[in-house]
């Protein structure tokens, strides 16, 4: 199987979409520091995984999420901001970055 997945960094109130094979290493990797896009904003809290049978499916869903409509599609649909809003304790995350 192939996650596409979605983190919070309560440090930078963004979001971040990804695609990977081993969801559990690959999140354990983000908050370890050992990706560059995404170290400075450690801690990261896995918001959102969906799985594919395929690694196009996956690769296709995630490219769709980093658009401007994907976004607005996870957002809204994906992404509850009044829970995490509740879930985190702080103000609504910036859902433009």
């Amino acid at each position: 199987m192939y996650y596409v997945y979605i983190l919070y960094s309560s440090k930078s109130k963004n979001f971040y979409f990804g695609y990977t094979e081993n969801l559990k290493k690959r999140f354990g990797e983000h908050n370890k520091g050992l990706s560059k896009a995404t170290a400075p904003y450690i801690p990261w809290k896995l918001v959102f995984y969906s799985a594919f049978d395929t690694i196009k499916k996956a690769k296709d869903f995630e490219l769709y999420l980093k658009t401007g409509s994907g976004k607005a599609f996870a957002y809204k649909r994906l992404l509850n901001s009044e829970a995490l809003k509740k879930d985190l304790g702080r103000g609504v995350p910036k859902l433009g970055e």
